[in-house]
């Protein structure tokens, strides 16, 4: 699927982190949620290599990259750590300055790299996500039943690894296969490769620290810098899909107006997963957003 790339395992930050890279043009970092891996960017990052020179990774705890333990504090998975290995990850393959489009999860860490380290950003696009701390603060039924993985994932380990454990595959299938289009926007080649990167050791653990850390830590990171007035300085694009949870029980634009100075967005014709069931509209939004030639 992304045959026209060059596959990379760097040392960073206490983490080896794998992925791909390749093209032409200004470094563009590409970051994917869960509970997927790269791979998510098969059918986007072709297109955009003529014109970027495209970095994908897995994160930290997710596909090939390293799953380290999780922690009491749960530090080792706060998004600041994470985008520590972003930095530091950008800066090994030669790149100080960059732009990031960034889906779900990646998106969390790209905000908060956003704020931790606003001289290196030139600019972001965030798919389907509204703040953290504000989806957390504004939880009522509907979110909870939408949402319900946020929930069980936090649960203490290792409750929800063992349950995760016992069926990866399922996990992959009816996560992903409960949202709006089902598995229908999937290539079977793409959820082969999300199905076996669930079933590596220490995935399961991995993925519920994420969580675990974005109820915690990252709440307090977040709201320290709300309540010190700090906000994204690069130009923010959101992006988020017409048929998904945050369109219908967010306002992402109110919400990230007040958390960037610069803020555009849309809601695009699809649910959740915008990348593989939207490719071709996230494409002409990134050229357009990125300042491509």
């Amino acid at each position: 699927m992304l045959e026209l790339f060059k596959t990379f395992d760097l040392d960073v930050n206490g983490v080896t982190l794998h992925g791909c890279a390749g093209g032409e043009g200004p470094p563009l970092l590409l970051l994917h949620g869960h509970p997927q891996t790269h791979v998510i960017w098969h059918r986007v990052a072709p297109k955009l290599k003529d014109h970027f020179h495209v970095v994908m990774v897995d994160l930290r705890g997710y596909g090939h990259s390293s799953k380290p333990p999780g922690d009491r504090e749960h530090v080792s998975y706060s998004k600041r750590v994470m985008a520590l290995d972003l930095v530091a990850l950008m800066s090994a393959l030669g790149f100080e300055h960059f732009s990031m489009l960034a889906h779900d999860r990646g998106a969390r860490v790209a905000h908060r790299l956003c704020l931790d380290h606003p001289e290196h950003i030139e600019r972001a696009m965030f798919l389907d996500i509204a703040p953290t701390l504000d989806m957390y603060e504004r939880t009522d039924r509907a979110f909870a039943s939408a949402y319900f993985h946020w929930f069980l994932l936090i649960q203490p380990a290792p409750l929800p690894e063992r349950l995760i454990e016992a069926s990866p595959d399922a996990w992959i299938e009816e996560v992903m296969g409960g949202r709006h289009a089902g598995l229908a926007p999937f290539s079977t080649e793409a959820l082969d490769a999300y199905r076996a990167a669930m079933r590596l050791p220490g995935t399961a653990h991995a993925m519920c620290e994420d969580y675990r850390a974005a109820n915690t830590i990252d709440l307090d990171h977040d709201s320290i810098d709300r309540d010190a007035g700090h906000r994204i300085r690069c130009p923010l694009r959101v992006l988020w899909g017409e048929h998904g949870v945050i369109e219908k029980l967010f306002d992402p634009m109110t919400l990230w107006r007040a958390c960037a100075l610069e803020v555009s967005g849309r809601a695009l014709p699809c649910g959740h997963y915008l990348p593989e069931e939207c490719p071709d509209d996230v494409i002409r939004e990134a050229l357009a957003f990125f300042n491509a030639d």
